[in-house]
């Protein structure tokens, strides 16, 4: 079954908090405490229930449609059409609750504290799907950055994502590669190679991310190689 499958099943139990399912993640909407460790099936549904629920938050910042809204997600991932409606089911149900995004963004940052690598990967497919009509608007970069603070990704993180998507942001190549200007070219090609390591998508999964999220960790690595082409060039490497 894939990770829609997965996730259209619990749907219901983490909404209205039933089940062990909801029992697990219900804390998304305030109503729970994650109590153990999820199975790495759980962390998947946690991951995607966390992007689609952002997501669907993200149509009250900039004014969209669901409609609108839900076409930019089907952008990001890939949905095979059997999962449609499992799919749909979650982002309105997402969309239409009064819990603010605050709560979903508070809970994922305590999911995934010992993972900040994976809560990156999420920030990351939510500006996929903001940047899916081609700019992000400024209250998307606004409500993203909230999302970031909630997380406790730096500023650097934070910037090199929203700049990589167009945004009004500094990006720093070097920070992109966890380093800074001072450093050796020796020592920019190990955090090259440590990077792409560590951010290739098989890593993504091993991670806790669905295999259907792999399009933002190709975008990720992309995003790395050009960091590093960048700074040889202008080292004159």
């Amino acid at each position: 079954m894939s990770i829609w499958g997965k996730v259209g099943g619990a749907a219901a139990g983490f909404f209205l908090g039933g089940g062990p399912i909801g029992a697990a993640i219900g804390a998304l909407a305030g109503h729970a405490v994650f109590d153990r460790e999820q199975t790495a099936s759980e962390k998947q549904i946690i991951f995607t229930i966390g992007v689609t629920a952002l997501a669907a938050k993200m149509a009250a910042a900039d004014g969209r449609s669901t409609e609108d809204e839900f076409e930019a997600f089907k952008s990001v991932v890939r949905i095979e059409p059997k999962d449609e409606a499992d799919v749909r089911r979650v982002y309105e149900m997402a969309h239409g609750t009064v819990a603010g995004f605050e709560g979903y963004a508070t809970q994922l940052a305590r999911a995934f504290r010992d993972r900040p690598g994976l809560l990156e990967d999420l920030l990351d497919a939510l500006f996929f799907v903001a940047a899916a009509d081609g700019r992000l608007h400024d209250a998307e970069v606004e409500y993203l950055r909230e999302v970031a603070r909630r997380f406790g990704l730096s500023d650097a993180a934070f910037n090199n994502l929203c700049a990589s998507y167009g945004g009004p942001c500094d990006p720093d190549p070097y920070a992109l590669l966890g380093i800074d200007g001072t450093a050796t070219d020796d020592e920019l090609r190990k955090a090259y190679l440590q990077a792409v390591r560590e951010n290739h998508p098989d890593r993504m999964i091993a991670r806790g991310a669905p295999e259907e999220f792999l399009q933002v960790a190709n975008e990720k690595l992309a995003r790395i190689n050009a960091a590093y082409a960048d700074i040889r060039k202008a080292r004159g490497l």
